[in-house]
């Protein structure tokens, strides 16, 4: 059981948001990075405008190490520097360090509390840490600071799939993509919601729009692979899944979807949140 969920949250998000991402049947977040852009000012020093771009690329490409260096090179020209604590804060995001992540995060928020960047880190931390009211206050009031975000939609959506909020979550994210239209991440979260409150053909149907696209996220192959697992379509299942995992991780997935259809066979209804994995937020959030 452990092997598979491991093996899911590998595939799916919260994101994602959890996307929503998830990662794992989680949410997804998407997959560009929540560092604010930031327009060259007055007195910024071109050089350390630069250095975070560069900073900002190589967290993008996983060159980590690269990246810590020029977001601390930044903190250290400035201790209030927004840009370089929140780049720290992803930074250690993305290689799974999610408490000291928070810490950056809040400290960046502290300084600037209308920075939408560092309240997107804080809520993505609190999914990881399954505190999922925190997350969704933090991503309402980034919807208060941004109106109709994608990415804190996606976020949001996550959050209250994963607090078992399904309705509520599906009305949000179909209001998203009246606002943005083809937000793939948004859909990817829809058709994963719908999956995970028992309605996987529905979901599929979704997924299936965003999958035919060649750029389309890992996540929407993950999640669609989740949907046609719990309709019982192996064969469809692993096909898919095989596209981005390992043969050992596509066995998992298969025997993680078949306990879930033999749960699906009793009285309950729908996927328990209990067994969702919490995304790995890109995302959507960033990663």
């Amino acid at each position: 059981m452990k092997s598979s969920v491991r093996s899911t949250v590998r595939g799916t998000a919260v994101a994602c948001a959890i996307a929503l991402v998830f990662a794992a049947t989680g949410c997804t977040t998407t997959t560009r990075q929540v560092t604010d852009t930031r327009p060259v000012l007055r007195n910024s020093a071109p050089s350390t405008m630069s250095e975070l771009r560069i900073a900002d690329t190589a967290l993008e490409s996983n060159n980590f190490d690269l990246a810590t260096s020029l977001y601390e090179k930044a903190v250290q020209a400035d201790p209030k520097s927004v840009p370089g604590l929140t780049g720290l804060g992803n930074t250690l995001y993305s290689v799974g360090d999610y408490t000291r992540a928070g810490v950056y995060y809040r400290r960046a928020s502290e300084i600037d509390p209308k920075a939408t960047a560092p309240l997107i880190g804080i809520a993505r931390v609190a999914i990881h840490q399954r505190r999922f009211s925190d997350a969704i206050t933090t991503y309402r009031r980034v919807l208060t600071l941004t109106p109709n975000d994608p990415l804190a939609c996606a976020g949001l959506g996550a959050a209250l799939d994963l607090s078992g909020e399904h309705a509520h979550a599906q009305a949000l994210l179909r209001e998203a993509l009246i606002a943005n239209p083809g937000d793939p991440m948004l859909s990817v979260n829809l058709g994963l919601s719908l999956t995970l409150a028992g309605d996987p053909r529905q979901g599929a149907n979704v997924l299936l729009d965003v999958t035919r696209f060649p750029a389309a996220p890992p996540q929407a192959r993950q999640n669609l692979a989740l949907a046609y697992g719990l309709l019982g379509n192996d064969d469809a299942a692993a096909a898919i899944l095989s596209r981005d995992l390992p043969k050992s991780a596509v066995q998992d997935n298969l025997r993680y979807y078949e306990l879930q259809r033999e749960r699906e066979e009793k009285p309950a209804k729908g996927v328990a949140v209990s067994t969702v994995a919490t995304p790995k937020v890109q995302t959507a959030s960033a990663k």
